[in-house]
């Protein structure tokens, strides 16, 4: 352990202890807490090799969650895979505002556009009664580590996961049906921030899921209309946003004709979702 801190520390690399601690836990195959009391448990020969590997990996700035090909988000463990982000605790912001407004809705749909691990839906869905939920992403990879994910949870028979570009693998029936919610968590970093992004993101998560290689708003251009258009009358829809942003994107979905506008920050106090409603129209007058 102290060897494996050094080592981390050298390299500048911020939480050293609670990164060799995590890893060594994983290794030595002991809870974390083991390790602080009992500091002087000899750690077998074939468990230090594998320690000392994943020590190796991290020098080289792969994230943690990446080593151990897990990470946690909301109530569950996600597998991950190099096609997929690294769902970050910030995202959580998007489930606690879903669950805020679908918690008493009846059997409610949900669909994700780039779903990733497939975290944002599985955690939404798990977290309701009778939901049902489409995810969908560009990348066949993230679409199997999703469907891993969903089998693994139990949520296979709830969810369905599709390779699709935007929202090309949307039945006909489910856009007459239409959806209660459409989340997401576009690529919205410019291309000149990538330069500034941490080795741990800019090397491991996939550029796709980053950038739109432009000024980070293209996806929200596209998701805007697109979402209106699948999103049921009175239903709502909910997007991740970089540092800045909610006014630009709060814009684009006033212009697709949704309405109620509202931010949510994260933990940081950075507003990171944008979310609105679709007006419900009756006879001679809409609603909200």
């Amino acid at each position: 352990m102290t060897e494996a801190v050094a080592a981390l520390r050298d390299a500048g690399i911020d939480n050293a202890r609670m990164d060799a601690r995590i890893l060594l836990s994983d290794a030595a195959g002991v809870d974390s807490s083991r390790i602080a009391a009992w500091p002087e448990d000899i750690v077998a020969d074939d468990k230090s090799t594998k320690f000392r590997d994943m020590i190796a990996r991290r020098l080289k700035r792969e994230p943690v969650s990446r080593i151990l090909g897990q990470r946690d988000f909301w109530r569950h463990s996600f597998k991950l895979s190099p096609e997929t982000l690294d769902p970050r605790p910030d995202s959580e912001t998007i489930v606690e505002l879903a669950l805020d407004w679908l918690e008493d809705r009846d059997a409610p749909t949900v669909l994700d556009f780039g779903t990733g691990t497939g975290c944002l839906l599985l955690s939404i869905i798990g977290d309701l009664q009778n939901a049902r939920g489409l995810g969908v992403d560009i990348s066949q990879g993230a679409v199997a580590c999703a469907r891993q994910n969903a089998d693994q949870l139990g949520y296979g028979g709830q969810v369905e996961f599709r390779v699709s570009d935007w929202d090309q693998a949307v039945t006909d029936d489910e856009r007459t049906e239409g959806f209660d919610l459409v989340v997401s968590n576009p690529p919205y970093i410019t291309r000149d921030e990538m330069d500034d992004l941490s080795p741990e993101v800019s090397r491991f998560d996939p550029r796709l899921a980053l950038t739109d290689e432009g000024d980070g708003l293209g996806a929200y251009r596209i998701l805007s209309r697109v979402a209106f258009g699948l999103v049921k009358p009175a239903g709502f829809v909910i997007f991740e946003i970089g540092q800045g942003q909610e006014n630009a994107v709060a814009r684009l979905l006033v212009e697709a004709g949704f309405v109620g506008v509202e931010y949510r920050e994260d933990l940081g106090g950075i507003v990171r979702c944008v979310a609105a409603k679709k007006t419900r129209c009756a006879v001679g007058r809409c609603v909200i």
